[in-house]
């Protein structure tokens, strides 16, 4: 059994900074990509950034140059540093990651969120 947990949301000023991370745990054979989401109040759930199980990685151009999607598959654990943040990053940001549990087949799984807050 596999899950996602995110975690260092809170609340930051404008042009401050959060890390956050999301730990995979369970019974875990390998991790492919993986990405972070994010929700904000009132919209859809939008893309911000992923991380390829060859480390190479993709933005969304809004975050480009502020944000860092990064993976330590010895802890599977991936993180997203956030700087010079913004009111419009406040969302509740979810992790999701495509797992092999056995060795066999990757399957999708999603955390279930962290909120961040930046105030204006």
């Amino acid at each position: 059994q596999v899950q996602l947990v995110e975690s260092g949301g809170g609340l930051v000023q404008a042009g401050g900074s959060l890390s956050l991370s999301c730990a995979a745990s369970g019974r875990i054979f390998s991790i492919r990509d993986v990405a972070w989401y994010r929700q904000a109040p009132g919209k859809q759930r939008e893309w911000v950034a992923t991380i390829y199980s060859d480390a190479s990685t993709e933005y969304f151009d809004s975050v480009k140059g502020r944000f860092t999607i990064s993976r330590d598959d010895a802890r599977n654990t991936v993180y997203l540093q956030m700087n010079s943040l913004k009111p419009e990053d406040t969302a509740v940001y979810y992790c999701n990651a495509q797992i092999d549990s056995l060795g066999t087949y990757y399957s999708d799984f999603w955390g279930q969120g962290t909120q961040v807050t930046v105030a204006s």
